[in-house]
């Protein structure tokens, strides 16, 4: 169960994170929040704009938008996403777009 306290830590390390991407040349930084053998869980900070390429997917993932817009977008689909909202990474592979500043939390299975 999630605490008012988790709630608060995610925001105060995505605020932190969008900071450093906002200085950072690639317009992004990331920190891993909680690892295992099974699953990591770690945020990502995109400024305005900034991209993750196209890249494979893992065996399972989501993403939660703690802040901001981003467009997911695979070969045949693309999802606008803003603060709040809860996806489903799909099994193919896909890229992530800044449409604002934004910090996403990927949790993603290892195996």
């Amino acid at each position: 169960m999630t605490t008012h306290e988790d709630v608060t830590q995610l925001d105060a390390v995505s605020a932190e994170l969008l900071e450093e991407a906002r200085r950072h040349d690639a317009h992004r930084a990331a920190r891993t929040l909680i690892t295992g053998s099974l699953q990591r869980a770690t945020v990502v900070a995109l400024a305005e704009g900034a991209e993750l390429a196209e890249h494979d997917a893992p065996p399972a993932a989501t993403l939660y938008v703690v802040t901001g817009r981003v467009q997911l977008h695979t070969h045949d689909h693309t999802w606008m996403l803003e603060r709040g909202q809860l996806v489903r990474i799909p099994p193919e592979r896909h890229g992530l777009t800044a449409l604002a500043d934004s910090a996403v939390l990927l949790t993603v299975a290892l195996h």
